[in-house]
């Protein structure tokens, strides 16, 4: 059995502004530091077997302070991927965060994310996004779900890993509730630097029995 310990990247200047981050990245702010500091604290005593993480900076640099206060910080290897990457928002990427759902809802009479979350499937949310960007270039459900499932087919391969610290990013991580989760409510969602927790059985069964939380 594995155990995944999967945590959003601490909070940066654009989740600070409330604007979309997709691909785009931007720096961690102090709070967001800290806030990777109290995870790496929180997470100190797990022995963790490999760190894997998104490729963007904000997820990687996360990863790299939670790693320093862990009980095997000497030995642990870092693998940064871009299969756990943030969906991409196309269009919307750096768009202030209300204005772009509503564009991407409102033609489905959604005025606000949090109805949309509430109401509609997280595929459904995907497929109009890139619905709503004008270029369609933006990921829908099937193109965003081929790369995660790299991602956790790699996890399934690594032999002998059987506590394992994934970073990655909040509607990711809301994704993974929607599609491993037993009635996990999807707002308010991830806090920047919650811990969530999957298991991984041997035939490759995964639950979430854990999410949004700020200390084992």
């Amino acid at each position: 059995m594995k155990r995944i310990y999967i945590v959003r990247h601490g909070q940066t200047y654009i989740n600070r502004y409330n604007k979309m981050q997709g691909w785009c990245d931007t720096p961690l702010t102090t709070p967001g530091i800290e806030g990777a500091e109290e995870a790496g604290k929180a997470l100190s005593e797990v022995p963790f077997d490999i760190a894997l993480s998104s490729d963007l900076k904000r997820a990687s640099d996360t990863c790299e302070i939670i790693m320093k206060y862990n009980a095997n910080k000497d030995e642990l290897q870092h693998i940064a991927s871009p299969f756990f990457r943030e969906q991409f928002y196309g269009y919307f990427e750096g768009m202030d965060s209300e204005m772009a759902w509503r564009m991407i809802g409102g033609s489905h009479g959604y005025g606000t994310r949090q109805e949309m979350f509430a109401h509609e499937s997280i595929d459904t949310i995907k497929d109009w996004i890139k619905e709503a960007d004008p270029y369609h270039q933006a990921e829908n459900a099937e193109e965003y779900w081929a790369r995660l499932d790299d991602g956790f087919k790699l996890i399934s391969q690594l032999d002998g890993a059987e506590n394992i610290l994934l970073v990655t990013h909040g509607f990711t991580i809301r994704s993974l509730w929607y599609r491993y989760g037993e009635h996990i409510p999807l707002v308010p969602g991830p806090k920047n630097a919650s811990i969530t927790i999957m298991t991984m059985s041997e035939k490759g069964e995964i639950k979430i029995p854990k999410w949004n939380l700020m200390h084992l």
